[in-house]
């Protein structure tokens, strides 16, 4: 079994997922979009996962590749039925490649805050055996503003109304970050654009304040996203 990656930047991988991975035995390949890598035949592909990046899904005049890679996940999911995870950037292309609206939020969500499943979103299966209310870090300014037509919407926070939904059976986006390390919140505070995002929503200088928070919640960080990931097997490939 082989899993496409797309990647926006380097430091935005997936992170804890590779661990998952790497246990299971699943080879993995990294596109990195942003630095002009192709886009491999998604036939060699069991399942397509796109991470998050510092661009807007619109920027299409300052990144070009954006219209392939919206191109990529219409073919994955639609034509090819691969099963889809997209998170945060990830989460609103696949809003965007099959026709909802993606748009910048009055106010930037960054930092720690409280996820809620809606009644949906509490009976599907990539939520099996989560609580109502979990906890996540955010780190974004632009949302899905509108869900593609006939999308399922999974969770919500009171910044963001759209936090996770389903497109399909088999493709999944959420707004939210489950992927986190140790690292994360040191290397994307390091990115200007996620800095300044940082500094406007939590106060200049909060980094550490953020690192710290973030690497006491990691444990329970860490077992949200391995039961999210052992519910997307399960989902996707009929794993017991």
């Amino acid at each position: 079994m082989r899993f496409l990656v797309f990647q926006h930047m380097a430091c935005e991988h997936p992170g804890i997922l590779r661990d998952f991975l790497a246990a299971d035995g699943i080879a993995w390949d990294a596109v990195e979009l942003d630095e002009g890598a192709s886009i491999p035949s998604l036939g060699n592909y069991d399942a397509l996962w796109v991470m998050g990046g510092p661009m807007d899904v619109w920027e299409e005049d300052q990144h070009p590749w954006l219209v392939a890679e919206k191109q990529a996940i219409r073919e994955a999911v639609q034509q090819r039925g691969l099963p889809y995870l997209g998170l945060c950037l990830g989460h609103q292309l696949l809003a965007a490649a099959f026709g909802g609206d993606v748009g910048k939020m009055a106010k930037p969500e960054v930092g720690i805050f409280d996820v809620t499943l809606t009644e949906a979103g509490g009976a599907d299966p990539i939520f099996a055996g989560m609580a109502k209310s979990q906890q996540a870090l955010q780190w974004h300014g632009a949302e899905v503003q509108v869900p593609p037509p006939g999308a399922v919407i999974l969770a919500q926070s009171p910044l963001c109304p759209i936090q996770a939904m389903r497109v399909g059976n088999r493709a999944y986006g959420l707004q939210y970050h489950v992927e986190l390390t140790s690292e994360t919140v040191r290397e994307w505070g390091a990115v200007p654009t996620y800095a300044c995002a940082l500094d406007e929503s939590l106060g200049v200088g909060s980094m550490p304040r953020l690192d710290a928070e973030a690497r006491a919640k990691m444990p329970a960080f860490n077992r949200a996203a391995r039961q999210i990931y052992d519910n997307f097997m399960r989902m996707a490939f009929a794993r017991v």
